[in-house]
């Protein structure tokens, strides 16, 4: 143990580095359930604040501890990294969430660390513009679920995949371990679907993804009982064997799916991949009228923040149509210069102004109360029905 650490474990304060170690091999992975990809990212953004100590605040690794960690310094940080470095709002803001969770979870183990964990807290940086998300239109979901043709058994279980991605609105790896037992196909039908850290939540299936899925077990699962229920519900045969579809190969089958439907929609986006359907799926349901607690269930989102934060866009269209019919003021001149000096032959008629007046001021009820039947027809959708408040 260097002299540093021997004279801060000697003054009662704790060992950085054994703290350090803890969280990010057994607190987030183990306790909480972290995912691979989020403990590297967490490691990543500690890091980063260790190396700034070394090259730019002249600290030697060996003595760093967390009298480094104090909010002067951090600010500084962040300040090296908008000017010094020209990092994005998004990148240090998710560096500074790295060193709150990371001061946040010292604090819980070591309380003499709380008036740390506050000052991280109490740090303000910019965030970053939000952009409004990426999903697909109509036609575009409509061609994608129907790429797949039904000639033969394994592209009527890719044609499968695509439209219980869709209807679930479940994360590629979710799908991918789906088994026999997950799947309910009593009323309501209904797939049990575990998500991050081992959190399960249900979700029903529309009345036509249950007739697809109906006629997928019955030919690849026939003849199944209780006992089976681990069996994938996506699978392949290898040399006798059953094996589950990888998230590789699902995500194949859904960029095959894209390509296909290019074919007879050329507008489709060159870049297909689970989220974009998951995020599809939701800003979908969101523009019908499903409220947004809802949709936050169905993604598996554990926080409300994270949902809104996600579809604040949704609601522009929403707004501007509410905007529209609230206007009270007369309808704006006509050009000057016209050649009609008269009555003007395209200017709507006073029925047609009425009528007009009543399809916006329907678009401008609160989503609970209206129903839109633009996505009915699309496969694995069962119908919306108006929803009572």
């Amino acid at each position: 143990m260097s002299k540093a650490r021997k004279t801060a474990a000697s003054s009662g304060e704790p060992d950085f580095w054994r703290v350090a170690r803890d969280w990010l091999h057994h607190w987030l992975p183990k306790v909480r359930g972290s995912s691979p990809k989020t403990v590297e990212a967490y490691r990543i953004g500690l890091e980063s604040y260790v190396r700034w100590l070394e090259t730019t605040e002249g600290t030697q690794r060996s003595h760093i501890g967390f009298g480094h960690f104090d909010r002067a310094r951090l600010g500084r940080w962040v300040e090296w990294m908008r000017a010094g470095r020209g990092y994005s709002d998004r990148t240090i803001m998710l560096r500074m969430t790295t060193m709150r969770a990371f001061l946040g979870h010292a604090s819980l183990e070591h309380p003499t660390l709380t008036a740390l964990a506050n000052d991280a807290a109490a740090i303000r940086v910019k965030p970053p513009a939000r952009k409004p998300v990426d999903h697909l239109e109509e036609e575009h979901t409509k061609a994608l679920l129907a790429a797949w043709d039904t000639g033969d058994a394994k592209s009527r279980r890719n044609r499968m995949l695509p439209i219980l991605m869709y209807d679930t609105a479940a994360r590629i790896g979710e799908l991918a371990a789906l088994t026999l037992e997950d799947v309910r196909m009593d009323e309501p039908a209904r797939i049990t679907i575990t998500g991050k850290r081992g959190k399960t939540r249900i979700v029903p299936m529309g009345e036509r993804t249950r007739r697809h899925l109906t006629s997928y077990l019955d030919e690849f699962h026939p003849d199944t009982d209780g006992s089976d229920g681990a069996r994938p519900l996506f699978h392949s045969t290898r040399n006798g064997t059953i094996r589950p579809l990888s998230v590789d190969r699902i995500d194949e089958i859904l960029k095959t799916a894209a390509s296909k439907a290019r074919g007879t929609c050329p507008s489709m986006p060159g870049r297909i991949h689970c989220r974009l359907i998951r995020r599809t799926r939701a800003m979908d349901l969101y523009q019908q009228g499903v409220p947004l607690p809802t949709v936050m269930q169905l993604l598996g989102h554990e926080s409300m923040s994270t949902t809104s934060a996600f579809y604040a866009f949704a609601t522009l269209d929403m707004m501007r149509k509410a905007v529209d019919a609230a206007d009270p003021g007369p309808d704006p001149p006509r050009r000057h210069g016209s050649a009609n000096n008269g009555s003007d032959s395209s200017a709507p008629s006073n029925s047609q102004k009425t009528l007009n007046r009543e399809t916006t001021r329907n678009a401008a009820l609160p989503p609970q109360s209206r129903t839109v039947s633009r996505l009915n027809n699309k496969p694995g959708l069962i119908t919306v029905k108006p929803i009572s408040v």
